[in-house]
């Protein structure tokens, strides 16, 4: 059954219909205001500013400051003050990206540094609610004493987190069992720039005009969200592609009736743009307690590719895909030579992983 999502009085209490001003790069005032308010970290100093002006890509852009947000009360304040200052925000995970995702010209919000709290684990419903700040790895830790884990995992699985995977719809190796991230969000809490708190999900057509008709600023938001559903509704079903893997753009198609009008799996993969994640709940698959792999090389890797099908028929739980060159840096770079030792002959190799409980 859809699950009936209420925003909170307090929340729509915060909300403020005023327009955001421009910009006046003011960040002394911008710090001052932040450091007398947020009970989290504020650095608005060179080197604070150098470090984060990175990520795991090429590109470099010097933020305006930095805060970490002690508590969802922090983050409020930073979207109201950053707001009245006209500041955009950015929110910011491991740092793991690799196009920049979380590098810009703004106030970046690290939620990784105290934000980072797994709130509830149900192995019943198979379900886990998390702050955005959570490594994946933790979660994953913690879920497997119920022989549960959460299954999307890119390759920083150590460091990246929840939130930094909801804003870029993370997969990984083991996407082939449990799909990508936007598979496996239930319900988001959320804030958008103006400071209106709602929890978003799955909504049923009857439940999506009742929001419709109560009005005010959630009314607003899930009426601008159904005409744009119902204006494109036919091109995203024909031009979307279905591919297993993809997860750049807006996924729109998650407002499809046939898809639940699922605001929160809508909101996966925006980057930030539209809003700010307070609170995810995830879906958790059960984690076969026996693995096994299976490394196949192949003259190339396009070779390697031509076979993905024919290994998918026998079900693995993890696939994997490398080629000649970043084998052959590794080696010069002598880094894991041990495991370099496993590889058969060949210009392109297949990484599978199978799973049993025996």
């Amino acid at each position: 059954m859809p699950q009936t999502i209420h925003a909170s009085a307090e929340a729509t209490q915060q909300w403020t219909s005023e327009p955001p001003v421009k910009w006046d790069g003011d960040a002394q005032a911008l710090e001052r205001e932040l450091r007398r308010v947020l009970q989290g970290d504020v650095g608005f100093d060179n080197g604070s500013r150098a470090l984060y002006a990175t990520d795991a890509s090429n590109y470099r852009q010097v933020p305006i400051g930095v805060v970490c947000p002690a508590n969802v009360t922090d983050v409020e304040e930073t979207l109201r003050i950053c707001r009245r200052f006209g500041a955009p925000v950015l929110g910011r995970g491991g740092g793991t990206s690799l196009a920049g995702q979380c590098c810009n010209i703004a106030v970046v919000m690290d939620m990784s540094r105290h934000f980072n709290q797994i709130l509830s684990i149900d192995p019943q419903r198979r379900v886990a609610r998390v702050r955005p700040g959570t490594v994946l790895d933790n979660l994953r830790d913690a879920a497997e004493e119920d022989h549960l884990t959460f299954g999307p995992d890119p390759a920083t699985h150590n460091h990246c987190t929840l939130g930094g995977m909801i804003g870029n719809n993370s997969c990984g190796v083991h996407s082939v069992l449990a799909g990508r991230t936007v598979d496996n969000v239930e319900s988001l809490e959320v804030i958008t720039y103006d400071g209106f708190r709602l929890k978003v999900g799955k909504t049923s057509e009857d439940e999506l005009e009742a929001i419709i008709r109560s009005g005010g600023r959630r009314g607003d938001i899930y009426r601008g969200l159904k005409a744009l559903r119902d204006k494109y509704a036919e091109l995203i079903r024909q031009r979307y592609p279905d591919i297993p893997r993809r997860v750049s753009g807006y996924n729109l198609d998650q407002l499809l009736p046939e898809k639940g009008f699922h605001v929160a799996r809508a909101l996966v993969g925006t980057e930030g743009t539209c809003v700010t994640v307070l609170e995810a709940e995830l879906r958790l698959i059960h984690s076969p307690p026996k693995r096994a792999l299976a490394l196949i090389g192949f003259d190339d890797a396009y070779h390697a590719a031509d076979y993905v099908m024919e290994v998918m028929e026998h079900g693995p739980v993890g696939l994997e895909g490398l080629d000649r060159r970043l084998v052959e840096d590794n080696r010069k770079k002598g880094m894991n030579t041990r495991d370099l030792q496993m590889f058969p002959e060949g210009g392109g190799w297949l990484l599978v992983e199978f799973g049993a409980e025996t």
